[in-house]
């Protein structure tokens, strides 16, 4: 079963789209690029989000 992860090798922040990346098996640099282009057009929303998702995800096993 996978779950959910902050990614400890593949951050730039806080290892929230690398985790996300991994889960879903896409690009991280892809997730990135989306998310700052969503970040002006939201109004800071995109931003407060991966915050919340940086408290809330754990942390995932380094390998």
């Amino acid at each position: 079963m996978k779950k959910l992860y902050r990614s400890e090798s593949n951050k730039l922040v806080a290892g929230v789209l690398g985790g996300l990346g991994e889960y879903f098996n896409v690009d991280p640099t892809l997730l990135r690029v989306i998310f700052l282009i969503l970040l002006i057009p939201s109004f800071s929303t995109v931003a407060i989000a991966y915050l919340i998702a940086a408290l809330i995800m754990p942390k995932g096993d380094v390998y």
